[in-house]
């Protein structure tokens, strides 16, 4: 912990000191560190241990009470550590997970949605979602919180997965040009955002695909209706021979969607190692996964642990991680290069790059799977 020593006072200080001849030792010791900082009005830092043998020595002198006083004014108690008391509020925040239910009626879910086709993949216009949750009146409240802060990422409360990012089409592509097989796997789609990656899972006829996502405003508004709107759009690739002028989102309004493909799949939100706690019963797994998805997930260093654990836990021994990232992430700190290090410490996991992509900013798919499988 530090607190702030103000020297502005320093001349009046120095007087006073002068004339308290029965504590020359300690209060010539003060007087010293004053005319050090002679004509500095700027604060300086001051550590809780050097605080903390002022207030001994003030003891072991017996000083009387008022010079005592005098001294404490300019060595006032260290300020409560701000990074500190941030940390305890991010654990006292961290969101506890939960799972979200499919409405028995399924044509709710897509009801004032905007929804568009791309790559051969249906998701909701996520302006026309933002917009109708502004007014700041829906749960977590995290579309008024984001405009207000001016960031797509707000630590402990958005997490940014209202928006499509540009490494999760880079995934999408490696998963067909390397015919990924999903048929009868178990997915795990993990900061699902648009949940776009569990969907190309579930198209590839995997047996189950659970989506997760830190904000349940996502999963509620967001990844539901992407996945009904896959399940009721077939694969997209009929979208030139409708009718001239019909939007797609009029077409997908009734979502005649396949129960088969809905009952394959689970939604959740919350923090990571609640999600690990929620998929718990008496202690063991009930789900481990043949394959995670991920994509941008590792922009921010303090989450490198939790990502470990959820991954080291959740994958079955001789599973698979895709992830897809940017190189480095400014302003955050993460990329691929650290998250790798932080891997290669950790010696539970080996890792291969897949692919690059050079265009724009350098972005890299990432192969994990256990050091002990086969």
């Amino acid at each position: 912990m530090a607190f702030q020593f103000n020297f502005s006072i320093k001349e009046n200080v120095e007087n006073k000191l002068e004339a308290l001849s029965d504590t020359d030792l300690l209060l010539g010791s003060a007087q010293d560190a004053l005319k050090n900082q002679k004509g500095s009005t700027e604060s300086k830092e001051v550590s809780s241990e050097e605080h903390a043998a002022v207030q001994e020595s003030l003891h072991a002198y017996k000083v009387a009470p008022e010079t005592a006083a005098l001294i404490a004014s300019c060595c006032p108690e260290p300020a409560e550590d701000e990074n500190q008391n941030e940390t305890l509020s991010k654990k006292e925040s961290c969101k506890v997970a939960r799972e979200h239910n499919i409405p028995d009626d399924v044509d709710k879910v897509l009801e004032n949605k905007v929804v568009e086709a791309l790559s051969g993949l249906y998701h909701v216009n996520i302006s026309v979602v933002e917009i109708s949750l502004s007014d700041g009146s829906h749960g977590e409240d995290v579309v008024s919180k984001s405009i207000s802060s001016h960031s797509d990422l707000l630590p402990g409360v958005y997490e940014g997965g209202m928006k499509i990012w540009e490494c999760t089409f880079d995934l999408i592509d490696y998963l067909s040009t390397a015919e990924i097989q999903f048929v009868n796997k178990t997915v795990l789609d993990l900061g699902c955002g648009a949940g776009l990656l569990g969907v190309v899972a579930l198209k590839g006829k995997a047996e189950k695909v659970h989506f997760q996502d830190y904000n349940g405003t996502v999963i509620d508004e967001i990844t539901l209706p992407n996945v009904v709107a896959n399940c009721a759009g077939g694969d997209g690739s009929d979208d030139d021979n409708r009718k001239a002028g019909e939007p797609t989102s009029k077409r997908l309004k009734k979502a005649d969607c396949s129960p088969g493909l809905l009952s394959k799949c689970k939604f959740f939100s919350g923090e990571w190692s609640e999600f690990i706690r929620l998929l718990s019963s008496d202690g063991k797994l009930i789900s481990k996964y043949d394959i995670i998805l991920t994509s941008e997930t590792i922009y921010n260093p303090d989450y490198y642990s939790a990502l470990h654990d959820t991954l080291s836990k959740l994958l079955s021994k001789n599973g698979c991680v895709y992830l897809a990232s940017k190189a480095h992430y400014f302003g955050v700190g993460g990329g691929v290069h650290l998250f790798e290090k932080f891997i290669e410490e950790r010696n539970v996991f080996r890792t291969k790059t897949v692919k690059i992509i050079n265009e724009g900013l350098k972005r890299f798919i990432i192969e994990m799977a256990f050091k002990s499988s086969s």
